[in-house]
C-alpha cells in the first residue's frame, strides 16, 4: 500500500483547486439552505477530492454530458448528490441558477442522485453496494469498444458492509481493469453511528491489495495529497484495478459542523448556513493573501 504524497510539480495547481474546492462547500451549504437540511457534511468533506476530480483528473466535455470519450464518474452514495450537483455547477455542467431549486418539486436536483433528471449524474445510487458491480459492468464495456475512457466509483465506507462491494472488488481484480478507479469516503460516519463500530473493516488497505487492487491511502481534505493521489492512480502502468482510501473529516472547512456529534444528515437553524459561508469566505480570503 502507497501513501500518497505530493509530488514536486503540484504546487502550482494547488491555488486554483483550493479556489474550486472552496466553491463546491459554498454550493453545497446554498443548496442545504434551501431545504434547511441535507447531506452537507459529506459535501464538505469530499470537496477537496470532487475539486481534483472535476478541474483535473476527469476528461468531459461540459456542455456535452453525454459524449462518448468522457470518463464516468458513478456517485454509488446516492445520498451524497448535494456533494456531487456542487461539482457539476463548479464544472459548467449544471448552471448556477438551478441551485435554488435543490430538493423541490419537478428539480433535475433532487435530493439523492437520479441518472435520469441530472446531466453528469451517471447511476441511480443510493442502494448501498451497487456502484462498484456497475463500474466493473461499463470498465468491460469501454474496454471492449476501445473506449480509453476511464471508469471513477465514488463509494462510502457504509458500502464496506456490503458482500457485493467485495465481489465487485475480486471481479475488477479478475479481468485486469485498469480503467476502474474506485474512490472510498472513509469519514468513519453511518446513519447508525461509526462504521468501524457498526462492522469493523481495518486493515482496509491490506484487504484491497489481498483482492488485486493497486492501494493508496490519503488525507481527503490536504489538496496536494488528494492531487498526487489521483494522479498516480491514473498513471499505474499494472494492468490491475486502482482504489483511492480517503479519510475525510464530516463538515470540514466549518469548524461549527466539524464538531457535532451527528452530522451524518446536517439541520441548522437558518442563520447558520449563512454563518458556515462566512466562515468559508473568510479562510478563502486569508489563503488568498498568503499566496
Amino acid at each position: 500500500m502507497k501513501l500518497a504524497s505530493p509530488d514536486v510539480n503540484v504546487p502550482d495547481q494547488l491555488p486554483a483547486l483550493r479556489g474550486a474546492a472552496h466553491r463546491i462547500r459554498r454550493f453545497a451549504l446554498r443548496m442545504g439552505e434551501v431545504q434547511g437540511q441535507g447531506y452537507v457534511g459529506q459535501a464538505l468533506g469530499m470537496a477537496d477530492i470532487l475539486a481534483v476530480a472535476y478541474r483535473h483528473a476527469l476528461h468531459y466535455r461540459a456542455g456535452e454530458p453525454e459524449w462518448e470519450g468522457r470518463d464516468r464518474f458513478l456517485l454509488s452514495h446516492g445520498h451524497y448528490a448535494i456533494a456531487l450537483y456542487a461539482a457539476l455547477l463548479e464544472a459548467g455542467i449544471l448552471p448556477e441558477a438551478e441551485l435554488e431549486t435543490y430538493g423541490s418539486d419537478d428539480s433535475r436536483l433532487p435530493m439523492s442522485g437520479m441518472a435520469t433528471y441530472t446531466p453528469g449524474m451517471e447511476i441511480s445510487g443510493g442502494s448501498l453496494g451497487q456502484g462498484l458491480t456497475i463500474a466493473v459492468g461499463m470498465a468491460l464495456g469501454l474496454r471492449q469498444k476501445n473506449n480509453p475512457a476511464f471508469v471513477y466509483n465514488s463509494m462510502s465506507d457504509g458500502e464496506l458492509d456490503e458482500g457485493s462491494t467485495w465481489e465487485a472488488a475480486l471481479s475488477a481484480a479478475h479481468f485486469g481493469l485498469g480503467n476502474l478507479i474506485t474512490l472510498v469516503d472513509i469519514n468513519n460516519q453511518q446513519a447508525d453511528g461509526p462504521s468501524s463500530k457498526i462492522l469493523g473493516f481495518e486493515p482496509l488497505a491490506q484487504k484491497w491489495e489481498a483482492f488485486g487492487w493497486h492501494v493508496q491511502r490519503a488525507d481527503g481534505n490536504d489538496m496536494a495529497a488528494v492531487l498526487a493521489a489521483f494522479d498516480a492512480a491514473r498513471n499505474h502502468p499494472d494492468p490491475q484495478p486502482r482504489v483511492i482510501l480517503f479519510d475525510t473529516l464530516m463538515g470540514s472547512g466549518v469548524p461549527f459542523l466539524e464538531q457535532r456529534d451527528k452530522n451524518h444528515f446536517i439541520r441548522v437553524e437558518a442563520d447558520e448556513w449563512q454563518q458556515a459561508i462566512a466562515i468559508l469566505d473568510e479562510k478563502q480570503a486569508k489563503a488568498g493573501d498568503q499566496q
